[in-house]
């Protein structure tokens, strides 16, 4: 197993260079200059340029390319035009809130999304199962930013049980900080419950049909012995590729959900690195999300020869 680790993890180099590359390549293509935005519409040309040479945005792109190459080899990521520190610090600070809302979306998917499914295959072509299908049909198809918009309207602005925007940390008060996070965090769940639980379903109704299953019930195993015992057992497997799904989902609605919300997390940090043309934050934060990426899928596939001893890694 640690050589099949150590050749994934070489094997995501490739992935993280062509994503750096694809970053630095759209960043120059928008419309901007980040000199432009931090001098002000009222600069001249020459303060403009000053600013450039400054940052050292008037050498080549291969030049501008390679210096940031070389200091993300050293464990620098530049430092912000913007906020007056390290992009590394920048993230540092923004990540746990982001860690937190990722953490809050999925300990509301992980239970709803498996109990609808559960309840769906096993009242298979009967009433509930039409109703929870077509629940989790509605919630896979609802945009999250009109799903975030009412429920501010809903529970903050009528019924003001939850703050519509702002983030309280945990160390502060754990009870405000799970108040903040609430509404963003059914936002970016409701998605997530509808594909999981139709994912459940659909490979637990392939489950039930096997063999093992009527011979289990054919020697008048009680049916809940049946689901604990054999039926989730054999369902976990294919469920871990539906979480690296959910995953990267929710780290990428995070980027709309923490702006809706007034979060500040790392979504909303390469949002303000956009808006304000700050290459080395928009830069560092996508590589960083790329890493968590590659490193939750190979924690996947280690975890697959956990729950199942036929999976061999060579």
């Amino acid at each position: 197993m640690l050589a099949y680790t150590l050749r994934r993890l070489s094997h995501a180099l490739p992935v993280l260079l062509v994503v750096s590359l694809i970053t630095f390549a759209l960043i120059h293509i928008v419309p901007g200059d980040a000199a432009q935005v931090i001098a002000g519409p009222d600069a001249t040309r020459a303060q403009v340029q000053g600013i450039r040479a400054a940052l050292g945005l008037d050498r080549p792109l291969y030049v501008q390319l390679g210096l940031w190459y070389w200091r993300v080899l050293h464990g620098d990521l530049g430092d912000s035009y913007m906020l007056g520190r390290s992009v590394v610090q920048a993230i540092r600070e923004r990540v746990p809130v982001t860690v937190l809302l990722s953490l809050y979306a999925l300990a509301i998917t992980l239970p709803l999304g498996l109990l609808a499914g559960i309840v769906a295959a096993t009242h298979h072509n009967r009433w509930l199962d039409a109703t929870v299908m077509t629940v989790a049909l509605l919630g896979v198809s609802v945009p999250g930013f009109w799903l975030s918009i009412m429920g501010i309207v809903l529970f903050s602005v009528s019924l003001g049980w939850l703050p519509a925007t702002g983030y309280v940390p945990p160390q502060e008060s754990l009870l405000e900080c799970l108040r903040s996070l609430t509404l963003p965090a059914v936002s970016l769940a409701v998605f997530q419950i509808g594909f999981l639980a139709r994912m459940t379903r659909a490979t637990m109704l392939e489950v039930l049909r096997q063999d093992f299953i009527r011979t289990a019930r054919a020697e008048g195993v009680a049916e809940w012995k049946i689901l604990a015992k054999h039926a989730l057992k054999n369902i976990m497997t294919p469920l871990l590729t539906a979480m690296g799904i959910i995953l990267a989902v929710v780290l990428a609605g995070a980027v709309v959900i923490e702006q809706i919300f007034a979060l500040p997390g790392l979504g909303r940090l390469v949002v303000e690195g956009i808006l304000r043309r700050d290459y080395p934050v928009i830069q560092g934060s996508l590589l960083v999300v790329a890493g968590a990426l590659v490193l939750i899928n190979l924690a996947i596939d280690l975890l697959y020869g956990v729950l199942d001893p036929r999976v061999r890694y060579e």
